[in-house]
């Protein structure tokens, strides 16, 4: 009996550890300041050292609440002709699941090819029913990472994304997943506030090719040919890249791309995420910018959150970045689940990244980096107008908070790695 107990402690330990360890790639030291973001240099580290080609000629909508993302989304659906891709992390039962899974399910009737990849943790909510009738019309709907024995070491590698690709042509990612809270236009706490983006041009490629990826892991099938890379005109004047991660292959890319922006930047920095805990590296590179003058402004969630226990954990690691100057908000009208970056005016990083471990290191993610100016300066009027519905956190403030709620801060922020 000692022996099995032994035996099963270390198997235990064992799943933890390979659960939450993260990939080969590390970031343990600062990374070095030298150049802006408007360097040629800058745009080389990005596309060379990091992640894809910088690809011109891209048109990207920013697409606010749920009342304009939805019917976007559908309408691409429903005008396809060829292929539908769509992966995403949490899809649930209600009126908009049912409306997507109608949707989807025309198109195949229709003969489309209609691939549709769901985490199984984030999709636990969905009515079995639904699925049932989606692969009845001809959907090809398949879990990513089901628990099975042969996928315990990998039950915290989730698919985070949202990803949908229509004929190969059109893009969309960003933050909401298909669930009733992100219906409606953030009006109430039961209605979230949230970001999406519509995408044409040649890097809608680089997302499908993401996409792709990960159905080629889940299902052992390559998807190829013109239906689903067909030759790709330019839509607009947007230079961009669609930038992915994951535990399998370079579970550091996201934070190190993140690291390079934030070091080259020069003005500014805005950083929007539902689930802000920086590591040791992150905030010393968000300290070091408001150092060299840089402003930095963040806004997290305030009171209405679905993490209670990561905005703890946040709060209690802020001391370092209030006292060098990086300006703290929360917002306040409802649970704000928006994920971007803006440095500089310059580079807008959009998708499905949140600024915590838990992104950083064990998730699949996918960031679509738009180079353009006029992009950053409209995410810039977005980000400026939640902070009007944000309360700013001084380091006054911080301080004087109640010991309890001090003490509660501090023991949640040592479970920051895992968070």
């Amino acid at each position: 009996m000692l022996v099995l107990l032994a035996f099963l402690a270390a198997l235990l330990v064992a799943l933890v550890v390979v659960n939450f360890g993260g990939g080969e790639r590390r970031v343990d030291h600062p990374i070095e300041h030298l150049y802006p973001v408007d360097d040629p240099q800058f745009h080389r580290s990005m596309a060379l050292m990091l992640g894809p080609t910088i690809v011109e000629g891209n048109r990207v909508e920013a697409l606010i609440n749920g009342d304009r993302i939805f019917p976007a989304m559908l309408e691409a659906i429903r005008g396809a002709r060829r292929t539908v891709l769509f992966e995403t992390f949490i899809y649930w039962s209600g009126a908009i699941g049912e409306a997507f899974a109608e949707a989807l399910s025309d198109r195949a009737r229709a003969g489309l090819k209609v691939h549709v990849l769901l985490d199984w943790v984030g999709s636990t909510r969905v009515d079995r029913e639904l699925v049932r009738r989606m692969r009845a019309a001809g959907v090809e709907v398949r879990m990513f990472h089901p628990l099975r024995w042969y996928n315990l070491g990998r039950m915290n590698d989730r698919t985070h994304r949202k990803l949908l690709i229509v004929d190969g042509r059109i893009g969309f990612t960003g933050g909401v997943g298909i669930a009733p809270q992100w219906c409606g236009d953030a009006q109430d706490p039961q209605h979230w506030r949230d970001c999406h983006f519509r995408v044409e041009g040649p890097v809608v490629a680089q997302m499908q090719s993401v996409m792709l990826s990960n159905w080629n892991k889940t299902t052992g099938r390559v998807l190829h040919g013109r239906a689903y890379f067909p030759d790709l005109e330019p839509a607009g004047g947007m230079p961009a890249q669609m930038f992915a991660s994951s535990p399998s292959g370079g579970s550091e890319s996201m934070l190190q791309m993140m690291l390079l922006a934030i070091t080259a930047a020069v003005r500014s920095i805005d950083i929007a995420s539902a689930y802000f805990v920086p590591g040791d590296v992150a905030l010393a590179a968000l300290q070091a910018a408001a150092g060299r003058g840089v402003r930095v402004r963040v806004i997290t969630p305030g009171p209405h959150t679905d993490q209670d226990t990561v905005r703890r954990a946040s709060r209690g690691l802020w001391g370092p970045l209030l006292e060098a100057g990086v300006q703290m908000h929360e917002y306040q009208p409802t649970m704000y689940h928006c994920k971007l970056m803006i440095v500089d005016g310059l580079l807008a990083s959009v998708g499905s990244t949140n600024f915590d471990p838990r992104s950083f290191h064990l998730n699949d993610e996918a960031n679509l980096n738009v180079y353009d100016r006029d992009f950053a300066r409209r995410m810039t009027e977005v980000f400026e107008a939640d902070l009007q519905h944000s309360q700013r956190i001084t380091l006054a403030d911080w301080q004087r908070r109640p010991v309890r709620e001090k003490l509660r801060e501090h023991a949640t922020a040592w479970l920051a790695p895992v968070l």
